[in-house]
């Protein structure tokens, strides 16, 4: 029996059949392949958060002695506490600019899993046939 005439003897439930375990198999490949996705954005981001962390330490403490040195400085031509009020309200400035750009970048942020999300939408294609 050629593999044309071997298809058409399929029944209805054996074809029913390969169609379920295709689609198990695609609904498998397709968590599998999510998992995977999500494991190496788990680590880039573990990673990235190391050197963040570090960076931020860094940053403080400059900041730190950046700010005594300037409110130390200002001291030297005006009374202290004028002179911490400037430095502080530098800061406050330096704050809301960083806050602003923080909310802008986030809202760019880039979408979850890009290849899960373009080959879940396809699905629905492959079961009709597209």
């Amino acid at each position: 029996m050629s593999a044309p005439e071997k298809e058409r003897t399929h029944s209805v439930g054996e074809l029913l059949g390969d169609v379920t375990r295709d689609l198990s198999t695609l609904v498998r490949q397709e968590i599998e392949l999510a998992r995977a996705e999500l494991r190496e954005e788990a680590s880039q981001a573990g990673k990235a958060g190391g050197m963040f962390a570090g960076a931020a330490l860094a940053g403080f403490l400059t900041v730190l002695f950046v700010s005594y040195a300037a409110w130390w400085g200002l001291s030297n031509v005006m009374d202290q506490s004028w002179a911490a009020l400037i430095v502080a309200a530098v800061w406050a400035i330096v704050a809301a600019v960083l806050l602003a750009v923080g909310r802008t970048k986030l809202r760019q942020f880039r979408a979850v899993l890009p290849r899960t999300q373009q080959t879940a939408r396809q699905i629905p294609d492959a079961l009709r046939g597209r």
